[in-house]
Order: structure tokens, then sequence, then C-alpha cells
């Protein structure tokens, strides 16, 4: 495999620290080329600095010969004392700028000074903190405000889960856990990895191996559409166990219900059964070369088949079996079609109520009685009544 280069680069958000010293760090997620993604964390300053160098090393390409040359970014220098409103109002500026860079030509965007920067340190997955001081506050970017960081209103307040059993990370990407671990969730994706936060470790976790705190059942969970979205399968899957569905690339079908570990209940006809989301996209959207490769991850774990996974819970979690699924979906495809029915009826009643004149039958019009002779006598001309009589 070659040199090591960046895919991607979001913000997620910052992060308020209180040792040793208060300050702020920004938070990103790093995409490689190898399908890792990485989280890391950097000060502003640090930030800056980098961007300097960065100018140094390509004194063309950033304007310093001919402004007219300049193709990196700006980025505004950091003021004097940097509090928490300038922190969260740069934040639209550090996404553009992380943007621009992964797109600039490749001797810029994959060049070591680049690389190396943005890999993982180790007081990323271990930062120095003091049990003696409070935790720091996470204030996430919220995917419906990328554009705008001025909506963020934080600090957001990280949903604690418990793991229901040991588990061992394929990946370094991952985060290793044991049964009775409390984690923080900083990002629930709709894939069923969920980037979680342990102590000083971080990484990503299957979201079928944690449940909440207050209650086996999980609030966030969508209720069943029976009506269907259209998704496109974009990998094949075989099925393993009897309730999932084997389906070939190409393959159209409707999701009816999107279940937070992942793995989601689709509709094949008059048939249901559970596939990876992760192997799925809604008809119509663009399919770009980073969902492509995140694709060649393997899909997360399913709850049903964890070994020795221990609740606090004394209830277990609801759960719609198959056939549920299946006769619901029946009934509403049934009722869908007697409606289309009985629209079609109505439609032809009212084109035969509407018919025009011209198209009925004239009633014929009635023979009058013949005139008596007196009548014709008085009324009618005498060459007439020479004819008739």
């Amino acid at each position: 495999m070659g040199d090591a280069f960046i895919r991607h680069i979001e913000l997620l958000g910052y992060e308020k620290r209180f040792y040793p010293s208060q300050h702020y760090v920004y938070m990103f997620l790093v995409k490689w080329n190898d399908l890792t993604e990485k989280v890391i964390y950097r000060r502003f300053t640090e930030i800056y600095e980098f961007h300097k160098a960065l100018k140094e090393m390509f004194p063309i390409e950033s304007g310093d010969i001919n402004i007219e040359n300049r193709i990196i970014p700006h980025l505004p220098a950091p003021k004097w004392f940097d509090g928490q409103r300038s922190t969260e109002n740069r934040q639209g500026t550090l996404a553009e700028y992380c943007y621009a860079l992964v797109n600039l030509p490749h001797k810029i965007s994959r060049c070591l000074h680049v690389v190396n920067f943005f890999k993982v340190r180790h007081d990323d997955m271990n930062p120095v903190t003091d049990s003696q001081i409070k935790k720091p506050e996470v204030f996430l970017l919220p995917k419906d405000s990328k554009k705008n960081p001025t909506d963020i209103t934080g600090p957001i307040v990280l949903q604690t889960y418990r793991a229901i059993a040991d588990y061992e990370k394929s990946s370094t990407s991952e985060m290793a856990l044991k049964a009775g671990d409390m984690v923080d969730v900083v990002e629930k994706s709709e894939n069923g990895w969920w980037f979680c936060q342990l102590k000083n470790k971080r990484g990503w976790v299957p979201a079928a191996y944690l449940e909440p705190m207050d209650g086996p059942d999980e609030s966030e969970e969508q209720e069943p559409n029976y009506a269907g979205e259209v998704y496109v399968v974009q990998k094949s899957y075989t099925a393993v166990e009897e309730d999932e569905l084997t389906l070939k690339e190409g393959d159209t079908i409707e999701v009816i219900h999107k279940l937070l570990d992942g793995w989601w209940v689709i509709r094949k006809d008059e048939t249901t059964g559970y596939y990876p989301s992760m192997y799925l996209q809604k008809a119509g959207e663009v399919n770009t070369s980073v969902k492509s490769e995140l694709r060649n991850r393997g899909a997360p774990p399913r709850r049903s088949t964890i070994r020795n996974a221990k609740s606090i819970h004394r209830q277990g979690r609801k759960k719609i079996s198959q056939e549920t699924y299946r006769r619901n979906s029946k009934k509403y495809i049934q009722n869908q079609r007697n409606m289309r029915g009985n629209s079609q009826n109505k439609a032809n009643v009212i084109i035969e109520k509407n018919e025009p004149e011209d198209n009925k039958p004239k009633a014929q019009p009635a023979v009058p009685p013949r005139p008596s002779k007196d009548l014709i006598l008085n009324r009618c001309t005498e060459s007439t009544w020479r004819k008739i009589l």
C-alpha cells in the first residue's frame, strides 16, 4: 500500500478543558485512505502555526510571490485572548479551511507536513486529566447546523450507556469494552457504529453492545413505517440468521423500520427481514466515493448474536417479530390496493354522471292524434281540406 493520506477532515465541535488550566481544543474526525477514522484534538494556536509553516513551504501557492496565484485558504490569526465566544464563532471558518485543505493539489494536501499534523498523538487517545477537576465540557456541532455554527448553545450533555458484554475490537479505530463499562456516546451513526469515550479512551463501538441506563428500550427508536422508503442495495449480503434477507447489489427494496443498531427491517415484494443499513442507499442519492469506501467496513454485530449478554434491566427490550412485520406489511399493502380500487370506481361513476347529452339516446317525439273532421273544416284552407277529406 502507498503512503498514507487524508481523505476527509470533519470538524465535530470543541471541548472546554480545565486541566492544567482552562482552555479550548477543537475536535476533528480525520478519515484516512486505509478507511480508518481517528478523532484528534488541536488548539487553535497549533492550527495557526501549522498554517504559517505550510505557507512558507509553498510560497507560490500561498500568494506570497503573486497574490493571484494563491490557492492555500486563508486563516485568521488567533486573538490575544481566546474565549468561548471566539472559539465558537471560528468554527465555520475552520470547517471551510479543512475542506479546502484536503482538496488542494496532492503535493500540498498529501505532503508530510499535513499528514503528520493530523496524525493521532498520544494525548489524543489519553488526554492528561486530573480526577479532582471536573470533566471537559463537550460542545458538538449539530449536523443540520454545519453551515451555521453559531446555532450551538451547548454544552451538550453526552448520553451514558452501559456495555452488556465484553467486546474485542477488530481495528485500531474501535474501542474494546468490558461488560459493565459505562461509556459516553459522542456520535450515533445510523450504520450501527457509535463513537464513544471511556475515561481516556475513545473509539467506535457496535451499538448492539450498549444499553441505556434508564430502561431497556431506546427512546429515540423510530416506529415502523409500513409505507416504506425506497432504497437501493449498494453491497450484496448473504443472510446468516433466519430473519435476515439475502440481496444483490442493485436490488430495489423498501425500508419499513430503521433501528439504531444499524440492522434495518426491509421489504422485498411481500417478504421482510433484517439487512445492514450501511449497505443501502436512498433512491436518487448520489453515490459518493466516501460512502462507497465506508461500505467496505464490516457490518456491526446484531444483539441476537451476542453471547453472555447481561442487562441491568429486569424487563427485556421490546422486539417486533418478523411475522408481525410481514402481517402488518401485507395489511398495509392490501389497504392501499383497496383504496386505489375504490378511487377508480368513484372516478368511473363521476364520468358516467358527467357524460355529455349528445352521447345519450334521444327520446322519440310523440305522434299527435289525428284532428277531427270539424276541426279540419274550421281551421284549414279549402285547398288543404279538399286534399285530406
